[in-house]
């Protein structure tokens, strides 16, 4: 009998269809709901991802997998309830959850103080204990799903089983066979793997699915370059991306117009090259040079999900650093055209930090270029990748065009929105190991409420030196300190918007979840602790109207 390994994965849910992504131990035929697809190999990993349609908007639909006939999922065990397709429904409020960077499973660091417990599988137990009307319409994830460069005791164990692990990359990850390892470890947590059938999910990479500081800067990409493992890793990173994460934030619509994905699914063999060639091509385009789009766009019924890759597509020459190229920013401008109530950007890297930090980035780019000289942009450079000085604040044309976006959506005069702007924009993202709010302080010409909502991690920490920094940083002193200095004596021109915080910062294994119903909206954000019983549990640390 064919096992399946990992999955079901409910991905992309829209009004009347829905596709669903599976691992399994070798070929075979697998069907949801009546929908068949045959699995396509990778490097002796068999997987496919299940479209299927005519359903019912509104509609509550119990599903279970069959692989080559037989009944996989759920177990026959299982006291969890049932897992579900729930089509969209304009009908009712939308929740959406999202947080990032989850560091394995809570059995993998058992022996480490420094780890809260799991907020996502403490999400996840309680969730299944609520009725379904309860239960979140999405769940987005930005960033480290996985983490390459910091292995699990139980990975470092098969990583020392394979290779010479006193050759770089050492108990590092290297190549695709690892990754899915990681993958392995993650989505096999019980409560976690229940969850993500149940809930549709939306996914972004951040640096360390790949690796820390990944594309920093022109200068960092060089060296890595030049050593003798990075083209493996970044390659198996890409590729394992592309397979367990990406394909299932695309629409039916959107992979039947996929080339690479007809490919794969259409061949009869080993599709490894295939995507190892995608891989480095998309890699190179940091250089430069064509890459791939890994940026999507979801509609949930009247609000807009865009999500904005950070990583892999920037631009890193200093006379052309951007976030992402020139023709994807194009995309993205044409993705926010239309009506909707709410627009949801998702991107790992928060666009508004604390304004102390954010103006030493925005300075740290300017001396990284060679404005004062190139002993001091080699400091600059080792200073930006020592602190992390890599958020859209270190790529200063791409934070104004994105606020200039922004105060576009916000006073209605985007394409197709006929003046009508919608309530809120709000920027999801993660990343810094901390959580907060922060709202856009744009003229009254702007009628929507732009807002940061940045919430990290789901299961990690943060030292203590750094909790003290980031307070630092979100004080008034620090932000009218460097504003002189680095305004006034640095000269660096004038930001286009000011912030300010709402909320936070807030430290811990969190989870947050935004509510929208109509045209209104409110933000919560939830640490997992352990309760007076010894058990996780969540615990509402803001509740936050946003309208």
């Amino acid at each position: 009998m064919t096992d399946l390994l990992l999955g079901p994965l409910l991905r992309h849910v829209g009004r009347e269809d829905a596709t669903v992504w599976v691992e399994t131990d070798r070929p075979c035929t697998v069907a949801v709901l009546g929908h068949e697809e045959r699995t396509w190999t990778v490097a002796g990993h068999h997987y496919a991802l299940v479209c299927v349609g005519d359903l019912e908007p509104g509609t509550s639909t119990a599903y279970d997998v069959r692989l080559d006939g037989e009944v996989v999922w759920p177990p026959a065990d299982s006291t969890r309830p049932l897992p579900r397709i729930r089509t969209n429904d304009p009908g009712r409020a939308l929740k959406v959850v999202f947080g990032s960077c989850r560091y394995a499973r809570p059995d993998a660091v058992t022996d480490d103080d420094n780890f809260d417990p799991d907020a996502l599988d403490t999400y996840a137990k309680r969730m299944a204990r609520l009725p379904e009307p309860e239960w979140p319409d999405a769940l987005v994830l930005l960033g480290d799903q996985v983490y390459a460069d910091e292995t699990s005791d139980r990975t470092k164990a098969r990583i020392r089983a394979k290779r010479d692990v006193a050759q770089a990359p050492y108990e590092q990850v290297k190549d695709f066979e690892e990754y899915t390892w990681l993958y392995d470890e993650s989505w096999t947590d019980p409560d976690v793997r229940w969850l993500l059938a149940t809930v549709p999910s939306s996914m972004i990479f951040d640096d360390h699915d790949i690796a820390d500081d990944w594309n920093t800067s022109a200068a960092w990409r060089r060296d890595m370059q030049q050593t003798s493992w990075w083209e493996e890793r970044v390659i198996g990173g890409l590729s394992s991306y592309w397979v367990y994460q990406h394909i299932g934030n695309l629409s039916p619509a959107t992979l039947a117009e996929d080339t690479l994905y007809q490919r794969v699914r259409a061949h009869d063999g080993n599709c490894e090259q295939m995507l190892r060639e995608f891989a480095a091509a998309a890699d190179r385009e940091a250089d430069g040079k064509k890459g791939a789009q890994w940026s999507y766009r979801r509609d949930l019924c009247d609000v807009r999900l865009l999500v904005i890759d950070s990583r892999c597509g920037r631009i890193l020459d200093d006379e052309n650093r951007s976030i992402v190229s020139e023709a994807e920013f194009r995309w993205i401008e044409e993705q926010v055209e239309g009506t909707y109530d709410h627009l949801l950007v998702g991107t790992s890297l928060p666009w508004l930090l604390a304004r102390a930090l954010h103006d030493v980035e925005a300075w740290n780019e300017v001396l990284a270029a060679g404005a004062r000289g190139a002993r001091m942009a080699r400091w600059a450079e080792t200073f930006r990748r020592a602190a992390d000085l890599e958020h859209w604040a270190a790529f200063r044309k791409s934070f104004d065009r994105l606020a200039e976006l922004f105060a576009l959506v916000g006073r209605g005069e985007h394409t197709g929105s006929g003046g009508e702007a919608p309530a809120t924009v709000c920027v999801l993202s993660g990343d810094v190991h901390h959580a907060y709010a922060a709202r856009a302080d744009y003229d009254d010409t702007v009628r929507s409420a732009v807002y940061q909502l940045t919430c990290s991690p789901v299961h990690n920490y943060v030292p203590r030196v750094m909790k003290v920094a980031f307070r630092v940083a979100w004080s008034r002193v620090a932000e009218r300190i460097t504003r002189f200095l680095l305004t006034r004596i640095a000269k660096l021109p004038p930001q286009p918007l000011t912030w300010s915080k709402l909320a936070g910062p807030y430290y811990g294994n969190e989870i947050a979840t935004l509510t929208l119903d109509g045209r209104s909206a409110r933000v919560s954000i939830e640490r997992a602790l352990v309760d007076e019983t010894g058990q996780a549990s969540l615990t509402c640390v803001v509740d936050l109207p946003l309208t």
